[in-house]
């Protein structure tokens, strides 16, 4: 008989799950996703021209405060937690719902929901958002062209716009995100690989796009979201710890599924750890996976013009996904604007629409603004915050340059950081071995 399944996502791992897992699949019938995370992506529906011949009017998306309304009343069997970053008692609090209200609770694990490529791949994943997984990854691709391999970059799914329209997306300009509508935080993840030369694919159905990937590529390169695990099955899995929350590589799902299948475990922030922090990390990481190699590593940061905020009242506008449910409380932007002597204004008391519910569901957050861009609503809400706020400069810590999407009210300054190994092994000594014989 058919079971009837809810899978409880946030527009990324939950589709993935669909796509390679239930789809076309006459042993299941999917009645709605649940979507949490992400503003606004509920409401929606899964187009029928992507949920396949089982779903001709495509599949409700709905609030996960519905849970178990959605169990109850359309009868379901199983409910399949599909989103990541979260941690182990977030995870089995919605298992406890799911059991209470009736439903069996599944996690598909990286061997039910990997695709298998043609080409070797790398991928580079983490045990937290804002680890560094996104400077490592721009580091890898650099050694590995340097080694002549034509690198393609297949990023985890950020599809909150037109599903259909985002099936395969393929980034080789700038111009590639204003016709895409790129959000602000694809943005962060896409411009840095275009700027270097690098091209990138995404999207929403990740069969189609890999063999679309594969067609440019010697090498494919998994760069991974949040702290979920790869959609393709690499040859080498490089993970990125982060000393700074030490303890989290156990406690947050899935990064505890990355760190003990890593092959490579990049301990990074080593210059701004505690030895303490650092050892700690250390121990963990030997405890659940003692045959992996592990990279030390430092991102140095740099601001392009000191000038501009040096001892003046800064606004830090931070990455978004970092600040938040990446839960630190500050970024890059606060810590090159601390270092220049500069007074960090407290963007709080200003904020705007969805920028005031944004920190209402982050209270963590120090003074320091989240770049939230989710969608047109919330990118006019940041604008609208940053022309209030009494400030003499800001220093811009997110991936991309804001100005190229606002005009901001004062001078600005980007925040960069790059990773740099310290001592050895290095990332180009794994890389080296794994070339060869690609």
């Amino acid at each position: 008989m058919t079971r009837r399944v809810v899978i409880l996502g946030a527009a990324g791992r939950d589709f993935h799950n669909f796509n390679v897992f239930f789809r076309d699949n006459d042993e299941y019938e999917v009645v709605a996703f649940t979507a949490t995370q992400i503003p606004g992506i509920e409401g929606r529906r899964y187009p029928p021209e992507l949920a396949g011949r089982l779903y001709p009017e495509g599949i409700p998306i709905e609030p996960e405060e519905k849970l178990e309304e959605i169990i109850r009343e359309k009868g379901v069997e199983i409910a399949v937690f599909s989103y990541s970053d979260v941690s182990h008692q977030h995870v089995m609090e919605r298992a406890a719902r799911a059991q209470a209200a009736g439903a069996d609770f599944w996690l598909l694990g990286p061997e039910s929901t990997m695709l298998t490529s043609a080409k070797p791949v790398v991928a580079v994943c983490a045990v937290r958002t804002g680890c560094g997984k996104s400077q490592t990854t721009r580091r890898v691709a650099e050694i590995l062209k340097g080694m002549g391999k034509r690198v393609v970059i297949i990023r985890h799914p950020m599809p909150y716009g037109d599903l259909v329209a985002q099936r395969v997306q393929r980034f080789a300009s700038l111009e590639d995100l204003d016709r895409y509508r790129c959000t602000i935080e694809e943005r962060e993840e896409y411009e840095p690989h275009i700027a270097r030369g690098n091209v990138v694919f995404a999207g929403v159905d990740y069969a189609e796009i890999l063999r679309a990937a594969e067609a440019e590529a010697d090498v494919i390169l998994w760069d991974g979201g949040n702290n979920d695990f790869p959609f393709v099955k690499p040859d080498l899995l490089i993970v990125v710890a982060d000393p700074l929350r030490a303890g989290h590589e156990l406690t947050y799902w899935p990064g505890s599924v990355n760190i003990r299948m890593a092959d490579v475990v990049v301990i990074n922030k080593v210059d701004s750890a505690s030895l303490d922090e650092l050892n700690r990390l250390r121990e963990s990481i030997f405890r659940v996976n003692p045959g992996a190699q592990v990279i030390e590593a430092a991102s140095p940061i740099t601001v392009e013009e000191p000038e501009v905020i040096r001892g003046k009242k800064v606004l830090a506008i931070e990455d978004g996904p970092t600040v938040t449910h990446g839960e630190m409380p500050f970024g890059a932007a606060a810590v090159a604007a601390r270092k220049l002597g500069a007074e960090l204004v407290d963007p709080r008391p200003y904020a705007k629409g969805s920028l005031a519910e944004t920190f209402a569901a982050w209270p963590h957050l120090g003074p320091v603004l989240p770049a939230m861009g989710y969608g047109t609503e919330q990118i006019r809400d940041l604008a609208a915050t940053i022309a209030e706020i009494p400030c003499e400069a800001i220093a811009i810590g997110t991936p991309i340059d804001l100005r190229r999407l606002m005009e901001l009210p004062v001078p600005a300054t980007r925040v960069r950081y790059e990773l740099q190994e310290i001592g050895h092994p290095t990332l180009e000594d794994v890389l080296v071995g794994f070339a060869r014989e690609a």
